[in-house]
């Protein structure tokens, strides 16, 4: 079964992996997972019982990964692989 995340939650798993990848100069918030899933970058995977959206982990990480690049830009780093 997909691990389906509310936004909240979507927004503390990416957070994670973006502040490792940033030395914590990067945040991701639940607003940002919103705008995600409103530019198309994060599809909606289901509702909780009060109609909020749920996402699935696999598609949080594909859209930490997606939008990486520009935030670490913003924030004044570059990405190393």
């Amino acid at each position: 079964m997909d691990d389906l995340l509310t936004t909240a939650q979507a927004a503390a798993h990416a957070d994670r992996a973006r502040q490792l990848l940033s030395a914590g100069a990067a945040h991701i918030r639940p607003t940002t997972i919103r705008d995600w899933a409103s530019r198309g970058h994060l599809p909606r995977a289901g509702l909780t019982e009060t109609h909020r959206p749920l996402y699935r982990l696999a598609d949080v990480a594909r859209a930490e990964l997606a939008t990486r690049s520009r935030a670490l830009r913003l924030v004044g780093m570059t990405e190393t692989r």
